[in-house]
């Protein structure tokens, strides 16, 4: 996931774009001409429109493992549409066979079709949206085992990267608006 989000973000011109990630630090060193971190709970993405400190838009919002924590997921689309500048773009990334994580709370899972229909409901073209995911029986069961959050390193002679399409780990949506 982490690899295919970072080719698609390449596809932009990032370095002259600002962007806002909600609720996380992976993408706070990408090379973004501008960065700004909202974070739970003094943003709300389902109660509040994400605007700079000078009311202007962002160039790109970036919601990576958040919409499963967000109680009504197709108003948290809408009001990502809404903080994002004409011609901007959207990254979600979110579980599907992912075990139950509370952070506070976990309410969703998603398929690529459900996260283009969430992103369309949310004000998204359907021609503008491009969805992936990636899993495979072994990460699957590794995930429910524990093994992913003990930290176990990888070791490409135990742990298959072959993606198993109709077993999605991870699901993700990039958007233009």
């Amino acid at each position: 996931m982490d690899r295919e989000t970072r080719r698609l973000m390449s596809e932009i011109n990032y370095a002259e774009l600002s962007a806002l990630e909600i609720s996380g630090i992976a993408w706070r060193d990408f090379g973004f001409k501008e960065y700004t971190l909202a974070t739970y709970p003094a943003f709300d993405v389902s109660k509040q429109i994400a605007v700079k400190p000078n009311g202007e838009l962002f160039d790109v919002v970036i919601a990576e493992q958040v919409m499963e924590h967000v109680p009504m997921p197709w108003i948290a689309a809408t009001s990502m549409f809404r903080s994002l500048n004409e011609g901007g773009y959207l990254l979600v990334t979110a579980p599907f066979f992912i075990r139950v994580h509370g952070h506070p709370n976990d309410y969703t899972r998603w398929t690529e079709s459900g996260m283009s229909n969430l992103l369309e409901y949310g004000g998204f073209q359907k021609a503008n949206i491009r969805t992936g995911s990636w899993g495979n029986r072994a990460c699957v069961n590794a995930n429910f085992k524990g093994s992913v959050y003990r930290g176990e390193p990888y070791d490409p002679a135990i742990h298959s990267l072959e993606n198993e399409p109709d077993v999605p780990l991870m699901v993700w949506a990039f958007a233009k608006k």
